[in-house]
């Protein structure tokens, strides 16, 4: 048998689902319990790129694209995170995963609070990050006038290069972001309602987020009731990249292993 060393080394393996109308792409890496990853919005499985390799050596890696996110299609173009997170149980139950670990981020984190709460008994431990109650009026301002066709050649090279089919996915997928500024029956979590989730959590979130304030942080933090709160000082929106990487890929594995305790 590999060891878990040469498990973690190991490249991930590509698989497709056809589910809800869509193909989902995901990926598996490693051996041990199962880590659900869901990234940001716009972003994709590279986006864990950093941190795989470390987390397979205990894992057993299931990072997703969510759908119309680069290898996953989405043809009805329709988006939400309830979708998503529909896409995501479909999944758990076609691998036979009745219960895991997850990390998400922005839109991911989004998606794993409605699987939390529709669905609690399959999250045992998740970190959120960058993650609200609701889309705040600033924030709207921000997403309103998002266009890719304002983007510069660099930035269109870096999105051609994540997302497989083509610019008109890339276009819908902005679509999408720019209409987040008129939703409001999405992204809603009042404290009761994560109340009923048990999964032990960490929210992280970075107090120069430009979203969500940390102050949003501090009321998912209280309502969930096993729950940490992590605020990253100068932290922007999703504060785990850069002179942050190593602190949070540290805190995570510490946090997952279970040897955390509010006491």
């Amino acid at each position: 048998m590999a060891s878990p060393a040469s498990l973690s080394a190991a490249a991930p393996v590509s698989h497709t689902l056809q589910v809800n109308g869509i193909d989902l792409h995901y990926e598996i890496t490693g051996a041990g319990d199962d880590l659900l990853l869901l990234h940001s919005g716009t972003h994709t499985t590279r986006m864990w790129d950093g941190f795989v390799e470390r987390f397979s050596a205990n894992h057993r890696i299931i990072n997703v694209d969510l759908r119309g996110h680069g290898g996953s299609t989405n043809p009805d173009k329709e988006w939400s995170t309830r979708l998503f997170a529909s896409d995501v149980l479909a999944l758990l139950d076609h691998l036979g995963v009745s219960s895991c670990q997850a990390i998400g981020a922005s839109a991911g984190a989004m998606t794993l609070l409605h699987i939390a709460t529709q669905q609690p008994q399959r999250i045992e431990k998740m970190i959120v990050i960058g993650v609200g109650t609701y889309l705040p009026a600033s924030c709207r301002e921000k997403l309103a006038p998002v266009n890719p066709d304002l983007f510069n050649e660099a930035a269109w090279q870096n999105l051609r290069a994540k997302h497989t089919s083509g610019d008109d996915q890339i276009r819908a997928l902005y679509a999408w972001v720019a209409s987040l500024a008129e939703s409001y029956n999405d992204m809603t979590f009042t404290p009761p309602y994560l109340s009923t989730i048990t999964a032990t959590t960490l929210v992280v979130h970075g107090d120069r987020d430009y979203c969500f304030p940390a102050s949003m942080a501090w009321d998912i933090y209280d309502a969930i009731p096993d729950s940490y709160l992590w605020v990253v000082p100068n932290g922007g929106h999703v504060p785990i990249t850069g002179p942050n990487a190593a602190a949070f890929a540290d805190t995570a594995v510490e946090f997952l292993s279970g040897s955390w305790s509010r006491q």
